[in-house]
């Protein structure tokens, strides 16, 4: 099938780049020159594992193109996908100006064959309706297109494992003729790994996505509270967690606790269906708990190294992790910022390491030194905080990070180490519930 994919951020370009390796013809649309170029180049724009692999050899294929000519993918294309960023107003309702705004040039450009547009960005519910009015307004020849919702549910750092292996395909539609469309773009997935198929109505689709992200961010505000639970009286929240994980109505995924979740979707998600709420004059009070926890963890992390670091003016302070999680370059609403500037207004020195994400901070968090390894950020550090839990960190060698510090403390923010061999090496040890 020959597909359009209008934005080439983590969604679009994981998709685009999947869906071709799936056989079909797919071009991505993107706007932005320098990007673009990159793009051309099979160069991928973000860090994402297995990406540019894929890239490369389905642009050699010649399946992936990638242009900013977005009138000639609507004609060429059977299927369109919206792929756009939707960032949240000041007030926690999802930007919809790039929706709207791709809306209106598929109408411009849409003929009379038959399309079918995909709303994959994560947007709220009653978009689609918005999106048809917006293309039917603005169409110049008789259009005849159905949109249609098909939810991602990409994690950063393992986008092309869960795109080409999902746990389930969500198409939402209210035609068959667009139903049979969105199956024949998804079959020879729905072939190879007898991934579940859910058809919804278009508004039940819109509302999955949030409500998926806002329940896993709920267990993550949730494993915080019982972690502090667990300081307060002395117990270990690790083993109460994992305990309460084995309960198989529950589950231990995303029952880990730490300084706080970040990342595009999760702050986004939540603030958005928090609003959706309101409008339907529905209590948002469960949410807004999960918020409040969650800026708590961070705001807690950080009283936790004042308190034990005591003055932190001029205090040589080294940051391991600066990505909101592993195995990504994405530091948006990362907890590593929220840390790194407090302890700044506090006075402390700041040297910090990330394996990918570095260049992406630099741009961000100014006035504190990078450098190129933990080694190199433990030397003559009177704290080593975790922030982020790469791999490279739980393999460090803490004989030699030990010998490298003024003072070997160490704030663990996502629990990598075991507290009792931490503490056998005589480091002054702080984890999270621990």
């Amino acid at each position: 099938m020959k597909l359009a994919i209008i934005g080439t951020g983590y969604v679009g370009l994981t998709t685009g780049t999947c869906l071709a390796e799936l056989g079909h013809q797919v071009t991505c649309i993107d706007n932005d020159p320098e990007k673009l170029e990159k793009l051309k180049k099979s160069e991928s724009p973000i860090f994402e594992p297995g990406l540019e692999e894929l890239m490369v050899k389905n642009t050699q294929s010649g399946r992936l193109t990638f242009s900013d000519q977005i009138a000639t993918a609507v004609k060429d294309s059977e299927v369109i996908f919206i792929c756009v960023n939707t960032p949240p107003k000041n007030d926690g309702h999802a930007d919809l100006k790039y929706v709207e705004q791709v809306a209106r040039e598929i109408a411009q450009a849409i003929n009379s064959d038959y399309k079918v547009i995909v709303d994959k960005s994560t947007v709220p519910v009653k978009t689609a309706e918005k999106v048809r009015e917006t293309i039917l307004r603005y169409s110049v020849d008789e259009a005849k297109f159905d949109v249609v919702s098909n939810p991602e549910f990409l994690r950063e750092g393992s986008a092309v494992k869960d795109t080409l292996e999902p746990d389930r395909i969500v198409i939402g539609v209210d035609d068959d003729k667009a139903k049979k469309k969105m199956l024949a773009v998804y079959q020879p997935l729905i072939d190879k790994t007898q991934a579940p198929v859910k058809i919804v109505s278009v508004k039940s689709a819109e509302l999955i996505k949030h409500g998926a992200n806002t329940f896993l961010a709920t267990k993550i505000s949730f494993a915080n509270l019982i972690a502090k639970t667990c300081e307060e009286a002395g117990a270990d929240a690790l083993e109460v967690l994992e305990a309460i994980g084995l309960d198989t109505r529950i589950g231990n995924q995303f029952l880990n606790p730490g300084i706080g979740f970040g990342g595009s979707c999760f702050p986004k998600d939540i603030a958005a269906y928090k609003k959706t709420l309101e409008v339907l004059d529905i209590d948002s009070s469960l949410v807004d708990a999960v918020e409040k926890i969650n800026q708590q963890a961070t705001d807690d992390f950080v009283h936790k190294i004042e308190k034990e670091l005591w003055v932190l003016d001029g205090k040589q302070i080294g940051i391991l992790g600066l990505s909101f999680k592993p195995n990504t370059d994405d530091i948006r609403n990362s907890p590593a910022i929220k840390v790194i500037e407090k302890l700044k207004k506090d006075g402390a020195k700041i040297r910090a390491y990330d394996p990918e994400a570095m260049e992406n901070a630099k741009k961000v968090i100014t006035g504190i030194e990078y450098d190129t390894d933990p080694y190199k950020i433990a030397k003559k550090a009177e704290a080593l905080i975790i922030c982020t839990e790469w791999d490279e960190f739980k393999k460090l060698d803490l004989t030699k990070i030990k010998e490298l510090m003024s003072t070997p403390v160490i704030f663990d923010g996502r629990n990598i180490f075991d507290p009792k061999k931490v503490k056998a090496l005589d480091f002054k040890y702080f984890g999270i519930g621990r």
